[in-house]
Order: structure tokens, then sequence, then C-alpha cells
């Protein structure tokens, strides 16, 4: 094979376009609850902010949108979502699927230099915990997880979860002052499994560790009533 025949083989690059970049920002703020829900956004204010014309925030306001973050009233203010119990159980048991199929091939297939990976993501997890920043935690928990895909041989599936776990992500930020070390302990617990090669207990843990998040829904729930849907 030459090597412009090889080049043609590739797919094309794909380079962010400023759509992308504002749907990523608002995306993380809605998660994050720098935008909490019930809080209204325009088109115009975003685009001021950002310094960008309305239209790729209009294709952002869209995504999201479709996501079940923003609702869009023609004529009237759009508005970031409350967070939906239904939304986020579904999306509980989408991501354990998702996430356990995954898990049992990291389990058979990791390599030594792979759980030097997730031992070291585990130490910055601690010193996220006793930092108390949730927002680090936060994304080292997902580096975890997305990692665990990636030894798998199956990288391509954390765009999928990702994407479901969103309606999770925000109760898991309200949850994170009080549940961090109990996610930092599910890992560690997890990271020994992989280390055994027990996928079927590994399967096990990751199962408790999602599953929590109906155990602290209803308190979580109680605590932030003005957050959620009636």
């Amino acid at each position: 094979m030459t090597a412009s025949s090889a080049l043609k083989a590739l797919e094309p690059i794909r380079i962010p376009s400023v759509a992308d970049a504002v749907f990523e920002e608002l995306h993380q703020q809605i998660l994050s609850l720098e935008l909490a829900p019930g809080t209204r956004v325009s088109e115009v204010e975003v685009a001021r902010a950002f310094g960008v014309s309305r239209q790729p925030v209009r294709d952002a306001f869209y995504r999201l949108s479709q996501l079940g973050f923003l609702m869009i009233r023609p004529q009237r203010a759009t508005v970031i979502t409350k967070i939906s119990e239904t939304a986020v159980l579904r999306a509980r048991f989408v991501r354990t699927a998702l996430e356990i199929a995954c898990l049992r091939v990291a389990a058979e297939v990791a390599t030594n230099d792979d759980i030097k990976d997730l031992e070291k993501l585990i130490k910055e997890q601690q010193a996220a915990v006793s930092a108390n920043e949730r927002q680090v935690f936060h994304r080292l928990d997902d580096d975890f997880h997305r990692r665990i895909c990636e030894i798998s041989g199956h990288a391509y599936v954390w765009a999928l979860i990702r994407e479901q776990k969103a309606h999770m992500d925000r109760v898991r930020f309200l949850s994170l002052a009080s549940s961090a070390q109990t996610a930092l302990d599910d890992h560690v617990l997890l990271l020994a499994a992989i280390r055994d090669r027990d996928g079927t207990g590994a399967a096990d843990r990751l199962t408790i560790h999602l599953g929590r998040i109906e155990n602290i829904l209803g308190r979580i729930r109680a605590e932030n009533s003005d957050h959620f849907e009636e």
C-alpha cells in the first residue's frame, strides 16, 4: 500500500467548531450546577458572554435541548431544565450495562502499565478528597471510568456513557460533599478486582458503585427540592 492510499483510508480529523466549544462550556456549567436548574438563559446574553455570533449558540442550545437540559420555548424564556428522577434512573441503568461490559474485558486484558495508570488516578483522587476539591474529584472520577473503557479496547463506548450519564452528574455533583470518599473507596475495590483478574467481582462492585445514586436520590432531592421536577 502506498503512502497516498494509506492516507486516503484514514478518516478526516474533525476540528471542534465554535458551536462545539459553546456546547461543551454550557454542558459543563449545567452539570456542575454553575447554571442551576430553572435558570433562564438567552442566545443574546450567551453570545455576548462568549464573544461569538448567535448561530453557534443556537446550535449549542438545540443540542442541549435534545439531551434534555434546556427547555426552548418560542417567544418565552429558555430555561435550564430541572432534574428528572426518571432520567437519572434510566441513565444509571444504561451506564451500568455499558460499563460492566467494558469492565469484564478490562479485568482480563489489563497490563501492568494499565494498572499503574489506574493507581495514579486513585492517588490523585485521594488528594482531591483531602483538599475537598469537588470539581477536580468529579473530573478524576470520570477519568478513572474512561480509562477502564480504554483498557478494554472499547474507548468509543465512553462517548456513549458520557452522554447517558449526564443526567446522573448533576445529582452526583450535589452529593460529592458527603459521598466523594465512598466513591473513592469503591474505586479502590474496583481496582483490586481488576488487579486480581476478577471480572465477576469487578462487575458486582461496579453495580453497587453506580447503584448508590438510587439510595441517595431521595435525600438529595429533599435537600435541594428547588432543583428537581415536581
